[in-house]
């Protein structure tokens, strides 16, 4: 019965410290809201920023593995590239040390851990039902929820953890006497056991609280480590492997693999080296109440010295990656087929909507692509105009996708749990959406248009040609404007700059209109004459979409 209640509280202790490490993780990236793109940003620098930044990231939420799957997503989405992926992925590694640090700290302390986290855990959750207060404010109560909840599952491992027998001593230091395979033998169980447990910060505390009771060595204690280093890169891989990851999401789950399972395989072959280092780093002997700093500064010297030494050569490191794990066929069939392939919901809402933001710019540069080559072909009619009719034909009904699944995605993420602010920004989009889509039917119309006068022999006079080429560069400013837009709220600068584009469209149109009536006026050919007006208002029309979707940003919070 004791052994039971042991190994109860044990796994009690370890439900709690994990569920306190999701809690602080969810909380954060729900209050950071809107501003996890600015992190995205941030990250795109170089790849010294984007380590700092992944260090950053995984000491907020205390988990390196989420701040990888996180990462595959934003590569997923296009978010990140390979390279700047790989950069964040090692940062992760870095900021998930300070867990180590943490447990050590309030392992060799003799307060009640209780003293602390009870009066924090309640604090946080009287923040989460402060009903007047923001939804950023309770989600930051649910994440002091949770580092509550972790400081309450390290008190209980720490007790639940007995005093060691000494045939069970015997029996470790027999098994540490067997020399390099006993190394060996504890890099497997940690990682292992991290695969198990899905936390390689579990594994550490775990870990710390046996070496402070004796019944680990420091050897074995860093061995495991060294496994959990393996073992927290299955969450990546999980992710990597999903049926809607894309190649580059792949690769990039794969770089957090063989980052750590190379680093570890080079410590290893310096490991009674790399121990007296840590020796070195720590002062003193190594006792039951030090094993933790021991144990907190090797692996935080293993990460950082495993991302400086390959710090230097990220390209060739991405190089190789995408030699190992070349394009699938049917992304690059999709490609060539401008086939729009649906994008998966993540984690969160919050990066659901930094996902779908970046494929309403890559709709938006559709948009401006389709209206650019209208521009082009008023210029110099292109000889094969079927042909050029069909290549705008393809790219509308690319759109039609994009605007499909975009809506269906949207509407997916509003069945989430999300804030009042995501909801009305989820509107807002849906209307962006529907509004480039409309942009593209327009470009298409203007294709056809002319399709029809070359069949019907008519021709538009130069000087009518000429009248209409600053119209339609200033609507392609406008397109270009609003689309750089998309990626988040615009100012009430860039609305009022927006109007500024639509009245000159709109004086634009009056006057060519006014041109096209004193041609009829004049003799000119009805039908060729009719063709123009059709043209101007539809490019108009083009002007309304993009100040509409204009107000739609304004209208985001």
């Amino acid at each position: 019965m004791q052994l039971l209640a042991m190994v109860f509280e044990l796994v009690g202790g370890l439900a709690m410290f994990m569920y306190g490490m999701e809690l602080t993780s969810e909380g954060i990236q729900r209050a950071a809201g809107d501003r996890l793109q600015r992190v995205v940003n941030f990250m795109t620098m170089n790849r010294v920023v984007a380590v700092l930044t992944g260090a950053l990231v995984t000491i907020l939420i205390q988990s390196s593995s989420a701040t990888s799957v996180m990462v595959v997503s934003f590569v997923n989405a296009g978010l990140l590239s390979l390279v700047q992926a790989i950069g964040v992925i090692m940062g992760a590694n870095i900021g998930t040390t300070l867990t180590g640090w943490i447990i050590a700290a309030v392992g060799v302390q003799k307060f009640s851990i209780a003293a602390i986290a009870v009066p924090a855990f309640g604090i946080g959750f009287f923040m989460t039902v402060m009903k007047k207060r923001s939804d950023s404010f309770r989600s930051y109560g649910q994440a002091l929820m949770g580092f509550a909840m972790i400081f309450l599952g390290l008190g209980f491992l720490s007790k639940a953890i007995p005093k060691p027998s000494g045939e069970f001593l015997y029996f470790l230091q027999n098994l540490s006497s067997r020399g390099f395979l006993s190394v060996i033998a504890a890099v497997l169980v940690g990682a292992v056991f991290t695969i198990l447990v899905n936390a390689s910060s579990a594994t550490q505390a775990i870990v710390i609280a046996l070496s402070a009771q004796g019944i680990l060595d420091f050897r074995m204690a860093a061995a495991i480590t060294l496994g959990a280093n393996i073992g927290t890169t299955f969450d990546a891989f999980l992710a990597s492997i999903s049926p809607n990851a894309n190649t580059n999401a792949k690769r990039s789950g794969w770089a957090h693999i063989l980052f750590n399972v190379s680093g570890s395989l080079w410590v290893l072959l310096v490991f009674e080296p790399f121990l007296a280092l840590v020796d070195l780093c720590v002062p003193g002997p190594i006792t039951a109440a030090s094993a933790g700093a021991h144990l907190a500064m090797f692996h935080t010297l293993f990460n950082t010295a495993n991302t400086l030494v390959l710090l230097p050569f990220v390209r060739q490191y991405a190089a190789l990656l995408e030699r190992l794990f070349k394009e699938r066929p049917e992304e690059a069939e999709a490609r060539a087929k401008l086939s729009y392939l649906p994008i998966p919901l993540m984690d969160t809402p919050e990066l659901s909507l930094l996902h779908a933001r970046k494929e309403l710019g890559d709709m938006a540069a559709v948009a401006r692509s389709m209206f650019s080559r209208f521009r082009g072909d008023l210029k110099a009619c292109p000889d094969d105009l079927a042909a050029e009719v069909e290549w705008f034909r393809r790219y509308e009904t690319y759109a039609d996708e994009m605007q499909e699944e975009l809506a269906t995605f949207l509407l997916e993420i509003t069945r989430q749990d999300v804030r009042e602010k995501t909801q009305a920004n989820i509107a807002q989009l849906l209307r962006v959406v529907d509004e480039l889509e409309n942009v593209t039917d327009s470009c298409m119309s203007l294709s056809l248009l002319l399709e029809r006068c070359d069949k019907k022999g008519l021709s538009l006079e130069k000087a009518e040609l000429e009248a209409m080429a600053p119209y339609t560069l200033l609507v392609e400013e406008f397109l270009r404007f609003v689309g750089d837009q998309v990626g988040g709220p615009m100012d009430e600068a860039s609305l009022q700059l927006a109007a500024e584009f639509e009245d000159r469209v709109d004086a634009f149109r009056k006057e060519l209109k006014k041109i096209a009536r004193k041609r009829l006026k004049a003799g000119a050919d009805v039908k060729t004459e009719l063709v123009f007006i059709d043209m101007v208002r539809h490019i108009e029309k083009i002007g309304d979409y993009a100040y509409s979707i204009a107000e739609a940003l304004r209208e985001m919070k």
